[in-house]
This record gives C-alpha cells, sequence and structure tokens, in this order.
C-alpha cells in the first residue's frame, strides 16, 4: 500500500466535498465562519500549485431555514423548493469568502444523468478543466431542483466522487461531522477502534458502516465508503475527517495522518485508460493517414482532424471510436469530441477552418490524448 503521507502530499489535482450539517452548522444557517475558513484554506492551495474543486451540500438546509421548516419534508417537489431557494445562499456565501481570499468562483450544478451521458461527460469535463486552468475554483452542487437522486439517496458524497472521476483528480476529501471511520458505531460502543488506514473497495469497510446520516442530509458513513470505492476507480484516494478540525486541508496535503484515508488500488492513468480499452461496444471508426497513424503510435499525442483520411459508422460526441490505419488496423481507441457527420465536415481540415464548418469550435482535437488509448 502506497505510503499514507505521500497520498494526499502528491496530490496535485484535489475534489473537496463538505456535508450539509457542516456547512449549515446542524441546520441553524449557513456556517459563515466555517466557509470562510476552507475558502481560506482552498486559497492557499491554489497559491501552492493545487487544482480543488467544491463539492458542497447545504442547498436544502439552507433553503429549509429561510422558508423557516424545522423538519426536512418528505415530499420531492418541496425537496426541490428548498434546493431552488437555498442554492443562492449557498452559491453567494462562496463567492463572497473566496473573492475575500483573493480566488474567482464558478457555480457549476450537476446531474448523475450529466455523467452517465458521454456527450454531457465530456461536456461537465472540459467545462471544469477549463475553469481549473483558468485560476477559477468550482463550486458544484447537485442540481436538486430538477432531480431526485441525491435527495432520496446521497448526500452529494456520490456527487463527490463522479466529479473525482471526471476530472481524474488525484484525491477526494470527504469533510462530514464525524472524526472518520471506526469499527463500530463509536455513539454505541465507546470502544469501537478507530480506522486509520484501509483499501477503498474493501468489502469490510461497508459491513463497518451502516446506518444514515444526520436529520439534515442523507448520507452517512456508508455513502461515504462507497464514494471511496468509486472515487478509487478512477485512481483517486480518498480521506474522510472532521471538518472543523483546524487548517485540516492544509495539513492534509501536508501529509499529516488526519481521519480515515482509503487508498485506491489503481494508478489514475491506467484505470481510465482501462475502461476506454475494455470498452466493447464500438460506435464507429476513423481512418487516419501513415503521419498521424506514426505520431499516435509513437508519441501518444492527440489525434487531430487534418491527420484523418475517413470517417466509418454513425457516433455521437463521448462515444468510443477506434482509429485505424489504412490497412485497417486498430492503432489506438478513445472518446470522440465530434460526432461522425461533424467529423466528416472537418476531416483533413486545421482546426482553424472548424468554425466556419461547424458555426462553433468545441476542441481542436478530434480525440484528446487523455481520452485516447494505443492499442497494442
Amino acid at each position: 500500500m502506497e505510503n499514507a503521507s505521500l497520498v494526499l502530499r502528491n496530490a496535485k489535482r484535489i475534489v473537496v466535498k463538505v456535508g450539509s450539517s457542516l456547512v449549515t452548522n446542524e441546520g441553524r444557517g449557513l456556517d459563515e465562519n466555517a466557509i470562510g475558513e476552507w475558502c481560506r484554506q482552498m486559497s492557499l492551495l491554489v497559491r501552492s500549485g493545487c487544482e480543488v474543486i467544491m463539492v458542497s451540500s447545504g442547498a436544502i438546509a439552507e433553503g429549509m431555514k429561510r422558508l423557516g421548516w424545522t423538519v426536512r419534508p418528505h415530499e420531492i417537489h418541496e425537496l426541490q423548493a428548498a434546493a431552488a431557494v437555498g442554492q443562492m445562499g449557498l452559491a453567494q456565501m462562496y463567492e463572497t469568502k473566496l473573492r475575500e481570499n483573493g480566488l474567482r468562483s464558478a457555480q457549476v450544478l450537476l446531474t448523475h444523468a450529466d455523467l452517465a451521458d458521454r456527450e454531457r461527460y465530456l461536456n461537465a469535463r472540459s467545462t471544469l478543466l477549463t475553469l481549473l486552468k483558468l485560476g477559477v475554483l468550482p463550486v458544484i452542487n447537485e442540481n436538486d431542483t430538477v432531480v431526485n437522486d441525491e435527495i432520496k439517496f446521497g448526500d452529494n458524497d456520490t456527487l463527490g466522487a463522479l466529479v473525482a472521476n471526471l476530472v481524474e483528480a488525484d484525491a477526494l476529501i470527504i469533510l462530514t461531522d464525524q472524526k472518520g471511520l471506526y469499527r463500530a458505531d463509536p455513539r454505541k460502543d465507546p470502544g469501537a477502534e478507530f480506522v486509520h488506514e484501509a483499501k477503498a473497495g474493501d468489502p469490510v469497510l461497508e459491513a463497518m458502516a451502516g446506518g444514515v446520516g444526520s436529520s439534515l442530509g442523507r448520507g452517512g458513513m456508508i455513502t461515504k465508503i462507497l464514494a471511496a470505492k468509486r472515487a478509487a476507480g478512477s485512481g483517486a484516494s480518498t480521506v474522510i475527517a472532521w471538518g472543523r478540525e483546524p487548517d485540516i486541508l492544509l495539513r492534509l496535503s501536508q501529509g499529516e495522518p488526519i481521519g480515515t484515508l482509503l487508498v485506491a488500488q489503481t494508478q489514475k492513468t491506467q484505470a481510465r485508460k482501462q475502461w476506454i480499452a475494455d470498452h466493447l461496444q464500438l460506435r464507429g471508426s476513423v481512418v487516419v493517414d501513415a503521419g498521424a497513424a506514426a505520431k499516435l503510435r509513437a508519441e501518444g499525442k492527440s489525434l487531430l482532424p487534418i491527420g484523418m483520411t475517413a470517417v466509418v459508422g454513425d457516433f455521437s460526441r463521448g462515444d468510443v471510436i477506434a482509429i485505424r490505419d489504412t490497412e485497417g488496423v486498430e492503432v489506438a481507441r478513445g472518446l470522440a469530441n465530434y460526432a461522425s457527420s461533424e467529423a466528416r465536415l472537418i476531416c483533413r481540415k486545421p482546426s482553424a477552418e472548424f468554425e466556419k464548418l461547424l458555426g462553433y469550435l468545441a476542441e481542436p482535437e478530434m480525440v484528446h490524448r487523455d481520452n485516447l488509448v494505443l492499442m497494442r
């Protein structure tokens, strides 16, 4: 198992997820001091060269407070209304606190469907990576006003893991109102042993972590364990820690062993490439000239449309396609940035002409090297 202190110390792209009870101070309203502290720490991490994304719960809890509701409703439309009201205050608070620390922010509302659909997945990924490149910190929340997945099941733990997968984060930090994972419920067993480190995805962890969360959120330790398992699929290790620990994010990034560390067993690049390589249903293919094939094989470059000679099949943006040489041999496969109808228009064309041909420019590459795997 990788040295625990190195997992976070070496992390350059980090997803931080905070739960409802922390963000809203157990439902009493947005906790300005706590949010300000996390924003201060995140700004210092960004200045040190890290890329940080915040996934924040709290919209429903803040909406309940603003509407004067003391008990979480059961009707989905009431929960969605509370989310709509609370989202205004949540976004405003993060924007204010991050700006006070010299950091620009962006609000991004996502649904699980956004990340299940390959085209929307690529769009969301491109947007988030562009924001990070611009030095803007994305603040993400489930779009609770139009979906009910999180309302019924998740408290955004799952969303945090999906975002970690989406941007290929090195680490997922889940801040909660618990110190971490225990081998038994410490509220019932004061002598319960604390788990400092384990392998993400170990089935034993799920048995330890039963039960749901607070009356405000619908998470609990089990959703965090499952989130860590999901994040590990793309190579991200997870830390579950108490969100009110002083300088928690800074100390974790320095390798201090706080909370429970669940270490991913798969390398980040290996996990993503394996997923693409194992794709059985290819929607189509593109044929490339000898020069493009040589660059792909020798240098692992992105595939540019100017190197393509033909487009075969009917595929959409985000589908996995084969890249073949003129002999029909599969050189590589990857996620298409353009649908087949668009690919035919830009085949053999430089990127400078894409906007004129298509009316817009998504990316200069047909398949970006991050979304491409060579077939040996």
